[in-house]
């Protein structure tokens, strides 16, 4: 890992904001989008960048805002990587967010979310905290080639269960499903019936299959290789240079999805999820006479 000065931490507009305290990932997911030129990386990827002033910045970012807001971090790269254990710059930066009364919004696949459990726990008490965690792949063998250097699917659902202990909401990513490999009944309803088993408030799926991208494609293309030897071949056969892959079942595994979901009253669609995530109770929006002073 290398380390950096940002000059700013929060992107976004119009009460939504997100923070990538890091840039690059140690997870080695082989379908991983955060690898794809578009995002114009100079380093290579597992040489993660560290934003080592991102408490600093976030802090001046927050105390000039006036109406409280959910903060989001890990759409990028995960927050609770390898080297959060030491640096701890993400327990930081939610220190900030419980100080200046804000919500938070985590993505991760790791369970070091669990050493902030008690600050999470805090912030959802003060503001709001949903905790997202992404479940492909039910078959703990599968994941380990699919995600192999973070905790396995059953691990992560039990990191749901100690949230849910706490009253912490939750929201599961189903995605990627990817075609040939993890895009079978089974698989999906199995991490569904965790979902509901557990209590996740909602479940995204983008339409059952997985994008790729230059620099994206090279790298899932040679884990293909090594993992599901002539899968390659199979892909290039029926997607071509596609960006969207859709997977041959999609219809039949989104029939199954939304019936799940709503015998069991999960929010299904990415927008529900993603309004909910966002929503803070209005009497935290409100501008306060200590913001107006």
């Amino acid at each position: 890992m290398h380390f950096v000065d940002a000059k700013g931490i929060l992107t976004g507009s119009g009460g939504r904001y997100g923070m990538n305290i890091y840039r690059g990932c140690s997870h080695g997911c082989i379908y991983c989008d955060s690898r794809s030129r578009c995002y114009q990386f100079t380093h290579p990827f597992e040489d993660i960048e560290v934003k080592r002033n991102a408490p600093e910045l976030l802090e001046k970012a927050l105390r000039s805002k006036r109406r409280k807001c959910v903060i989001g971090t890990g759409s990028m790269s995960d927050p609770y990587m390898h080297c959060e254990e030491e640096l701890r710059l993400t327990r930081r930066c939610l220190d900030i967010i419980l100080k200046y009364g804000f919500g938070a919004a985590i993505q991760t696949k790791s369970d070091r979310i669990l050493l902030d459990i008690d600050l999470l726990d805090e912030i959802n008490r003060s503001a709001k905290c949903v905790v997202q965690v992404t479940l492909t792949t039910y078959d703990d063998a599968l994941c380990r080639i699919l995600e192999p250097n973070v905790c396995n699917t059953k691990r992560r659902i039990a990191v749901l269960e100690e949230l849910q202990k706490r009253g912490i909401p939750t929201v599961v990513w189903m995605t990627p499903i990817l075609p040939f490999i993890n895009d079978t009944e089974e698989n999906i309803t199995s991490i569904l019936n965790e979902c509901v088993r557990v209590g996740v408030k909602g479940v995204i799926d983008f339409g059952m299959g997985l994008t790729l991208r230059e620099g994206d494609r090279e790298y899932y293309y040679a884990a293909l290789d090594k993992h599901f030897p002539g899968m390659t071949e199979r892909y290039i056969k029926r997607y071509g240079n596609s960006y969207e892959l859709p997977s041959p079942k999609a219809g039949e595994l989104t029939r199954v999805f939304q019936r799940i979901c709503r015998e069991n009253g999960l929010l299904s669609s990415p927008e529900d999820c993603f309004t909910y995530i966002n929503d803070l109770p209005e009497k935290y929006t409100q501008m306060s006479i200590f913001d107006l002073a």
